[in-house]
């Protein structure tokens, strides 16, 4: 068996990276939707096993700036409402958020950017028994992070799974199978080289330099490897197990 998973992307320099090999080997064949991926997307999850929104620069209410904002939200609140595997990334994590009752604001203390750290060692019973999260109860796993907005407020019902000194709701679920997550799990060293490129204003502005920010993504980039790629897997797994449930696969 095999899962067909929907991801949304937001624009070309925040593609799925290091999930990708994850998601393979756990049996997902992925369906990449979005401008720069010259695919629109879709009414409705017909047809799919699992949904993941990625990150992008805009805000997730920034509809008139990326029009297919609203679809992408659409698409979130139909996963978390079915119960079909959803995963948002960053700017998909806000989308998730805002989609199901959320708040979405300006970080307080100014953006996180680079190489940080998440905090699962507040784990309850749940956390410690969750499917995709799970393994990372009680540790504090390097994340890669570029964000200049929060989600200030998590919906109603979801369950608070992970955060940082800087923010507090870096990891959440939301129901039996939608998670988001703030931090960029995909993010690769290429990743960050265009990120510098692109937000090299705002590097500037906070007196950041670039070097140390890819340099220091570099050198992680196994150990990101090694977690993150895991949690691909682990999805891709629970997206295939409810397509055998539900009869479905993409072979």
């Amino acid at each position: 068996m095999s899962a067909r998973v929907l991801v949304v992307e937001h624009q070309g320099n925040a593609g799925i990276g290091l999930l990708s090999d994850g998601l393979a080997a756990g049996g997902a064949e992925l369906v990449v939707v979005g401008p720069d991926a010259g695919r629109p997307l879709p009414k409705s999850l017909a047809g799919f096993d699992a949904l993941i929104v990625l990150g992008g620069s805009m805000g997730p209410e920034d509809d008139a700036e990326a029009p297919w904002l609203p679809d992408a939200r659409a698409l979130l609140a139909e996963g978390v409402a079915n119960g079909t595997p959803t995963l948002g990334i960053c700017l998909g994590a806000q989308l998730l958020a805002v989609a199901t009752g959320g708040v979405v604001a300006t970080l307080p203390g100014g953006p996180e950017i680079g190489l940080c750290t998440a905090s699962f060692a507040e784990a309850t019973p749940r956390t410690a028994g969750d499917p995709v999260l799970g393994p990372l109860a009680g540790t504090e796993p390097p994340v890669v992070q570029w964000h200049y907005l929060e989600i200030a407020e998590l919906p109603p019902g979801a369950e608070l799974l992970a955060s940082s000194d800087a923010c507090r709701h870096q990891a959440f679920r939301l129901g039996e199978a939608a998670w988001g997550v703030q931090f960029h799990p995909e993010a690769t060293t290429p990743t960050a080289e265009a990120w510098v490129f692109e937000d090299a204003d705002g590097l500037e502005r906070l007196g950041r330099a670039a070097e140390p920010i890819v340099t220091a993504v570099r050198d992680a980039e196994p150990e990101l490897r090694r977690h993150w790629g895991a949690l691909a897997e682990r999805f891709a797994t629970l997206a295939v197990a409810g397509a055998a449930a539900r009869g479905h696969s993409a072979a």
